[in-house]
């Protein structure tokens, strides 16, 4: 079961007005997204999932609150365009819940958890022609390392691409359980007391599969620039890079310039539209023994002023 993650700080920190439009990026099984359509009246939200199952699932649950929502199957990268498509320039909140959720976790053909055997696989969007079988089958060994490194911060990069590619010499590597093989048989003994070997590797593949980055940071500033006067931006991450990105986008847009710092008054017109909210909320010590998922997340929130 999916347990939405810091929901009541998120859904706090919205300041939800009951006539406002909300936008939920990623909806995922509705946890977030039914507690922001209950307190909508004459407003409307806009939920966004690529996934077919997290879209149905929501939709059924979301039909019994209210009918003032729409759930628009794409990634959230193209939230400014179909947002424009609808007739919306403005809007009054935005939630970003990055990562991967719980279900998808846990069905294990969809190849996320390196804990159950499946065809690699990772896709959010299972319309998409490129899988974790790509990355792992073609890239090659600087890439391997490169993305392993960057998006796993793994230690490791280097033997385990090597593996990779040597294994993949001799056959295809299909499976999860058969990268986890791979993985293991590099790493030292040791380490593999600490925690699971194959974590960092299959996020890092997880993340280059499904451009997490890249898209995060086109829909971030997208989201900033539409939002009304007094509107928020929530954004729960999982990962330290993700929140790197978040939180020099925020910086860029709340901090006074550097060349101007120097002026003894700022003309209005130059200073920032933007304020930090909320920076860095975590989980609290009750959700933790609640939900271990939630374990990495944290908050921040920006408003337009």
């Amino acid at each position: 079961m999916h347990k939405s993650v810091l929901l009541n700080e998120s859904i706090e920190y919205l300041n939800i007005s009951s006539s406002g439009i909300y936008v939920d990026a990623t909806l995922g099984y509705a946890g977030h997204s039914s507690e922001i359509l209950k307190r909508i009246k004459s407003g409307f939200l806009f939920a966004f999932d690529q996934d077919n199952d997290a879209r149905t699932a929501s939709d059924s649950k979301l039909s019994k609150i209210s009918d003032r929502y729409e759930i628009i199957a794409t990634n959230f990268v193209n939230l400014k365009r179909e947002l424009s498509k609808r007739g919306v320039q403005e809007v009054n909140g935005v939630l970003f819940d990055l990562g991967v959720s719980s279900p998808q976790l846990d069905q294990a053909s969809r190849g996320f958890s390196y804990k159950q055997d499946a065809t690699l696989d990772m896709r959010m969007d299972m319309d998409k022609d490129f899988s974790a079988y790509d990355v792992v089958n073609k890239y090659s060994y600087e890439n391997l390392v490169d993305i392993f490194y960057k998006y796993g911060e793994e230690s490791y990069a280097r033997p385990i691409a090597r593996k990779i590619v040597e294994t993949r010499n001799i056959k295809n590597i299909e499976t999860t359980f058969e990268l986890v093989d791979i993985i293991k048989s590099v790493y030292p003994a040791k380490k593999m007391r600490d925690k699971h070997p194959a974590k960092k590797v299959f996020q890092a593949i997880r993340i280059e599969v499904n451009k997490e980055f890249e898209v995060f940071e086109t829909a971030l500033e997208d989201a900033i620039k539409m939002l009304s006067k007094n509107g928020r931006i929530c954004v729960i991450t999982f990962h330290s890079l993700e929140d790197k990105i978040c939180k020099n986008i925020f910086n860029k847009y709340t901090k006074v310039d550097d060349k101007l710092k120097h002026l003894p008054i700022i003309p209005d017109e130059l200073k920032p539209k933007y304020k930090i909210v909320a920076n860095n909320i975590k989980p609290t010590e009750e959700e933790l023994t609640n939900n271990n998922r939630s374990r990495s997340a944290k908050l921040r929130v920006i408003e337009r002023i």
